[in-house]
């Protein structure tokens, strides 16, 4: 796989595929970036082909704008954001329409110099970018091939995507991997090879169905998994525990009992939770057993006694992977079982990983500081298809 060190970029096009799909809060006047860490992530490539002498044209998308614009999912407060990181100034190419490769791009493109940087409007804001019609896609890709002379792909998290400009563009351009996705795929071959032992996996969020494939990719790797979340109920539920009204994959339930059955004293469930008589912050709330829930009350987060095992079991690993929360953090009175974990965790001597998503929302969330862990990952979804074995569409790209 080419690197940006393999391409002659001075005085040159490229255009770098980045992840600059940010959350933001629409609530004033002004959107604002909630957490930038998929832009600061992404600066290092792109700082890199700016001071050799790049024009570099940097692309991405942002939330699901189904194919059409929708000013609420511009990228224009991103380019605020990324010009106030590179300290230089970013030209933003949206005119609003939709055209994310038309006549505002090719003038804002045609104007930049060397060393300097323009940010494309949103992706999808073209049906062109995740079209399954072949021509749709092919036609888009070859519009914004045109832009540029070389192409850089770094948007590790849409690698597990088979969209126009992670798959098609590397095709019509010279091509290497920025940095970013080196870092990634570095990372997730130490997970996945040979990793260091003691090596514990902690995994949350809502559905077993979600984290199937890397749940049997990873137990016989581990010395120890820890199932917290809304997916730890149909664990339970396997066990033969009421779960009351929380959250239930019934058809899963099989399935968990052949992985306990498999994966023995590896597999690590919650033996205490913290209840709540509806989904909301003012819930009535109370800690139970496990093997306790009652009917017509939800598990929402793992207890007190449940976070203090896991956290014991965290001390002495050498190698970390945690994705998915523990609880339903948003909310004050759920927060405690995620925060209990991030904090045994960056407290830890051994390499961690947080896999993206809900899990580095998370980190942030509660703000406990990023160099706390030895990475955190960009791309959840994308993170876990690699430890699954996938082969991911816009690394195979790449790799050519």
């Amino acid at each position: 796989m080419r690197t940006i060190d393999d391409l002659q970029v001075a005085g040159h096009r490229v255009l770098v595929r980045s992840d600059l799909n940010v959350p933001l809060d629409r609530s004033g006047d002004t959107p604002r970036i909630t957490d930038d860490g998929r832009v600061r992530a992404s600066v290092p490539t792109i700082a890199a082909l700016l001071d050799r002498g790049a024009r570099v044209i940097v692309t991405s998308h942002l939330g699901r704008p189904k194919g059409e614009p929708d000013p609420k999912y511009s990228l224009e407060p991103v380019a605020v954001r990324l010009g106030e990181l590179l300290g230089r100034p970013v030209a933003f190419a949206g005119d609003g329409t939709g055209d994310i490769s038309g006549a505002r791009a090719r003038e804002v493109v045609a104007g930049l110099g060397d060393g300097e940087v323009a940010l494309l409007e949103n992706l999808r804001f073209s049906p062109g970018e995740t079209s399954k019609d072949a021509v749709t896609r092919a036609s888009f890709a070859d519009a914004l091939a045109a832009l540029a002379e070389f192409y850089v792909g770094d948007a590790f998290g849409a690698v597990h995507r088979a969209h126009a400009s992670v798959v098609d563009v590397p095709k019509r351009l010279p091509h290497a991997a920025g940095r970013l996705v080196l870092t990634e795929l570095d990372v997730l071959r130490r997970l996945s090879a040979d990793p260091a032992r003691p090596y514990a996996v902690v995994l949350g969020g809502s559905k077993v169905s979600d984290k199937l494939g890397v749940i049997r990719a990873l137990l016989p790797k581990v010395d120890a998994l820890l199932v917290g979340g809304g997916m730890c109920f149909t664990f339970l539920a396997a066990l033969g525990h009421g779960v009351g009204g929380s959250l239930l994959e019934s058809e899963m339930i099989d399935t968990c009992k052949a992985l306990l059955a498999e994966g023995g004293d590896r597999i690590v469930l919650p033996t205490d939770v913290v209840v709540a008589d509806r989904f909301a912050a003012d819930a009535q709330t109370a800690v139970v057993a496990a093997d306790g829930i009652e009917a017509g009350w939800l598990g929402l987060d793992i207890g007190p006694e449940s976070t203090a095992q896991f956290a014991e079991r965290l001390a002495g690993a050498a190698t970390v992977f945690w994705n998915g929360p523990m609880g339903v953090f948003e909310l004050a009175p759920f927060a405690a079982g995620t925060r209990g974990v991030a904090e045994a965790i960056a407290a830890g001597d051994g390499f961690s990983v947080v896999g993206g998503g809900d899990s580095a929302a998370a980190v942030r969330t509660l703000g406990i500081p990023d160099d706390a862990f030895s990475h955190i990952s960009t791309g959840g979804g994308a993170s876990l298809e690699y430890l699954e074995g996938k082969t991911l569409p816009g690394l195979a790209a790449l790799d050519v």
